[in-house]
């Protein structure tokens, strides 16, 4: 009587596990790809733009494009590496300030941002180096066109 309990609550404590993705097999998940945080970036430089254009929206003939263009980038590096871009859009950076202080301020991201596009192409693979050179040079017409 001693053994069939034993076995009875043994059995009643694996019963649960079975249903457990523990044991159903699944593979972990991907790790991350190098070209996710490129991606990022440039969600959140179109989004520094735009909040830029709406602290002044006499800037958006200049800025509308720029934005665009990291949006599009950020859509093509996530097509590239095969995975959905993040539900929603980065909260934008505060913007305050003259015109020229918030100019200022998108130079200096556009800065960054070209030496990490610039520094991506330079370590990535063959296949994807012309999509990241590609966003470097745009990265640092961005910055001429911010003068």
């Amino acid at each position: 009587m001693l053994r069939t309990g034993a076995l009875l609550a043994a059995g009643g404590a694996t019963a649960p596990l079975t249903g457990c993705d523990l044991f159903d097999g699944d593979e972990p998940p991907p790790p991350p790809d190098p070209l996710e945080p490129l991606a990022a970036e440039a969600r959140e430089l179109a989004a520094r733009h735009r909040a830029a254009i709406a602290a002044d929206p006499g800037l958006a003939d200049r800025l509308t494009p720029i934005a665009d263009t990291h949006a599009a980038h950020a859509d093509e590096i996530h097509r590239l590496i095969g995975r959905p871009a993040p539900s929603g859009s980065p909260a934008p950076q505060p913007s305050g300030g003259d015109r020229d202080g918030l100019l200022a301020a998108l130079r200096e991201a556009e800065q960054r941002g070209r030496k990490a596009a610039a520094t991506a192409c330079a370590e990535a693979p063959g296949e994807r180096a012309a999509l990241l050179g590609s966003i470097a040079a745009a990265r640092a017409t961005h910055v001429e066109a911010l003068k």
